[in-house]
């Protein structure tokens, strides 16, 4: 557990690092000296006290640092999305503590969700966080939380060198670890509650040399993880195996970085619950019924309906995210001279993925869909005599990308350009499968033999981004930046598998084919940073970005999810790419005293961040959904329409007070205005959202942390207050605002293994229990609304070595 603090003022490079704070520099020389790369093992020794949030002094936004010491102190493993929560303007909610579960995990950044946010892994794009994802995959998923290094997280539009096109609201960046200098074995164990499990292992080779008549060197490490946790509210286990392998290679002026990561999941899901004026059955939560087979069937009527007092809420059967992920790269960094470097990247992705749910026959819209494939069989029998069909959607995503970044500095000017290349090529298949009465499926297993493909989308899209920006420092305390950046994107989708007419809803004959190009060609950005004093920084940004439409088939916010040909067209000829138009401004100062000069007895330092923002968001892409139910079964096609513009003003005030090296006080308190600015048109009457807040995003976030220290024992408790969240685009209906409490201890043990210290962990998750809505899920105008609740008090219990 670590003291949550705020280092504005970089003394140097050497400082921060010794500090154990791992420090994205944009400037920094790519070939690292010795000095720089200082052993992990010697950081890991520190009995002194680690910053937990670093705030980026040499960015023109609010950029903050998150490292991964200070998301494993909050519980081992954790998602580095959730660890985000922590920070000012961010809300992460999901229904299990360690954040990994996708498909009920939500996340909003100054009132834009997860989709409409840019991720990286040291470079290497990560897709827009769609649950059934099309160009990407999740940060968990890319990297195992151990070996990350840290997380930087932009709260405006993020820097035009990022590899994104849903950047939208900001950027989150992920960077591993690099191998260590020296030999070392690390382990780390976590039991806890639900049966839950997590083990990690990670041998890093330390620096050796192939060539001992020079001082070039390499390293490299093999790291593994295996998860096992049942959920709390029905009998499902989700977990998986990961592996990483990194490679670093430090020649006399360059440095070769070779990373892989292989990730096999399987994650049993619950159903989120159907809530509003329409519900008469309203239960705090929605399990599944598996493993209990007998009382599966018993649940139905004959004809494969469930109890009809349980409307909306039924219980299925079981559903299921089964993902498996390959990611690769091969960096080089080049210094090509003493004021200038060149960095070079490839990489690959390759994703199996599959999304199943085992639910009722006899479901609205179900029986009509069937009869369209088997118009005089039996149902019940056709889909294996037990009353429930097993629906899948199998994803396929092969990317294959090139980064390009070239930076070099003349007299007081820093220029930067760089060019981005990506080929996605990915599909998405709905097939319907039986549930043999004798030999029913788990979701532990990949169904076999469907009964129907209702269609299957081939999407293959190219992106091209360019930017290009200059630094200008007019003064040693006055630096201005200038700069743009182009996104075109080649769009083409196809179905090889065509719905039979009937098969979806809205009497779709055919599922739109064609191809979209969207170019923006100039996206501008205008910063500037002065240092006021030693202790005091002025930042300004004023930012243009735009988030690409979504290549998805047949699912999603997506052109090529609309209802026919015709529409497709349509959209193609008038509608426009989402694009935001972000100013901020901010004040980061740093005080230190002496005992002679502190105004509280015992008072070290003071750091502060204020940082105001307003966002004029356009063309707001809509999608409405053709169904009363939001997560109903029977998806049909949606509407889908720019529908005006979203006004979003706020401030952010994050404060540490550090009391010497034993204790610290972190408080961020977060006030977020979004409102809509237009009404829209569902297709037949007119939605009043003139003037209502966004739904899900709360007004007013506050978080806190302390910290104490003594000695070989560490102890964290933190605060969690998240205000009232509309859950309608009408705001009719909402969900109260709720405190959670969480708090941690870890203790160094008094015995060294393998040269690396010892500690033995107790985090407690939700400390006061509480109940309440975690997750919303928002797909209506009013009346109606989906959610995930909190998950319940946790205790985890954790043993590490060496790292």
């Amino acid at each position: 557990m670590l003291a949550l603090a705020s280092v504005i003022e970089q003394q140097s490079i050497k400082t921060v690092l010794l500090c154990g704070v791992a420090v994205f520099v944009s400037q920094g020389a790519f070939a690292q000296s010795d000095q720089q790369r200082i052993s992990e093992n010697e950081q890991n020794a520190s009995a002194e006290p680690l910053p937990s949030v670093l705030i980026q002094t040499k960015k023109s936004r609010s950029t903050l640092s998150l490292p991964a010491t200070t998301l494993q102190s909050l519980l081992p493993g954790m998602n580095p999305l959730k660890g985000l929560h922590q920070l000012a303007g961010v809300t992460f909610q999901s229904a299990d503590p360690w954040g990994n579960n996708e498909q009920n995990f939500s996340l909003f950044i100054h009132g834009f969700s997860a989709q409409q946010l840019g991720y990286t892994l040291d470079g290497v794009p990560l897709g827009d966080q769609q649950y059934g994802n099309y160009n990407g995959l999740s940060p968990q998923r890319a990297v195992i939380s151990e070996n990350l290094r840290s997380v930087l997280m932009n709260s405006g539009a993020g820097d035009l060198a990022t590899a994104s096109t849903s950047n939208l609201g900001g950027t989150i960046e992920s960077f591993s670890s690099d191998p260590r200098t020296k030999s070392n074995w690390a382990m780390a164990q976590t039991v806890g509650s639900y049966g839950a499990s997590r083990s990690y292992l990670r041998y890093d080779s330390g620096e050796f040399a192939t060539d001992t008549s020079s001082d070039e060197s390499q390293s490299f490490y093999l790291a593994a993880v295996r998860q096992r946790a049942r959920a709390w509210d029905f009998d499902g286990v989700q977990g998986g195996e990961q592996f990483n392998a990194k490679w670093v290679k430090h020649l006399a002026k360059a440095k070769i970085t070779a990373y892989y990561n292989f990730s096999d999941k399987t994650e049993p899901n619950e159903d989120s619950v159907v809530r509003g004026t329409r519900e008469s059955f309203t239960p705090y939560t929605r399990p599944t019924t598996h493993p209990d087979f007998r009382f599966a069937q018993t649940y139905l009527t004959p004809q494969g309906e469930p109890p009809q007092q349980d409307g909306a809420n039924y219980r299925n059967y079981f559903g299921v995210a089964q993902r498996r992920d390959h990611l690769a790269y091969l960096k080089f960094d080049n210094q090509m001279g003493s004021n200038s470097n060149w960095v070079n990247q490839v990489y690959a992705h390759h994703d199996d993925g599959l999304g199943a749910v085992a639910g009722p026959i006899g479901v609205a819209g179900l029986p009509n869909l069937f009869k369209v494939y088997f118009p005089t069989q039996d149902l019940k029998q056709t889909f294996g005599g037990s009353g429930y069909a097993v629906r899948t959607t199998e994803y396929n995503i092969n990317r294959f990308g090139f980064i390009s970044n070239w930076q070099a500095t003349t007299g007081a000017h820093q220029w930067q350009t760089g060019i981005w290349v990506e080929r996605n090529r990915s599909s998405a298949y709905r097939r319907w499968y039986a549930l043999d009465a004798t030999q029913p499926l788990s979701p532990y297993q990949q169904p076999q033999n469907p009964l129907i493909t209702q269609y299957g989308s081939e999407i293959d899209n190219q992106v091209v981004q360019f930017h290009a920006q200059d630094e200008w420092q007019l003064q040693p305390d006055f630096s201005l930046q200038a700069g743009f950046k182009s996104s075109l994107q080649f769009a083409d989708g196809r179905f090889p598998v065509q719905p039979k007419v009937g098969a979806i809803n809205g009497g779709s004959t055919a599922l739109p084919e064609g191809n979209i190009t969207t170019k923006q060609w100039f996206l501008p950005q205008l910063g500037m940073l002065w240092r006021v004093s030693p202790g005091d920084q002025l930042y300004m940004n004023l930012q243009k970005n735009l988030r690409q439409f979504i290549t998805y088939g047949a699912v999603g916010a997506s052109p090529w999810s609309l209802n026919n040909q015709s529409a497709f067209d349509l959209f193609k000829r008038t509608a426009e790419p989402e694009t935001a138009m972000h100013f901020e401004t901010g004040i980061r100062s740093r005080r230190q005293f002496s005992p002679q000069t502190a105004p509280i007895p015992g008072l070290t330092a003071l750091d502060t961040q204020v940082s105001l923002y307003q966002v004029n968001f356009q063309n707001r892409l809509l999608q409405i959904s053709p169904t009363p139910v939001i997560s109903s079964i029977v998806n049909g096609n949606p509407i889908l329409a720019n529908v005006g513009g979203v006004k979003t003003q706020g401030i952010d005030i994050a404060t540490t007070i550090q009391f010497g090296s034993r204790y610290s006080l972190f408080n961020a308190l977060s006030y977020n205005h979004s409102t809509y600015l237009d009404d829209y048109s569902n297709g037949g009457n007119r939605v009043n959202t003139t003037g209502k807040q966004v739904p899900a995003s709360p007004n007013w976030l506050n978080k806190t942390m302390l910290k104490a220290n003594w000695r070989e024992l560490e102890g964290q408790f933190t605060v969690d207050y998240v205000g009232k969240r509309y859950a309608t685009f009408t705001n009719d209906l909402s969900v109260p605002a709720y405190v959670l409490m969480n708090v941690g201890m870890r203790y160094r043990l008094p015995f060294v293994w393998n040269g690396g210290i010892n500690h033995l962990g107790i985090q407690i998750t939700n400390l006061a229990n509480r109940r309440g809505t975690s997750t919303l899920l928002v797909g209506a105008a009013a009346e109606t609304y989906n959610s995930f609740p909190i998950a319940p008090r946790q205790i985890f219990f954790s043993l590490s070595s060496g790292y």
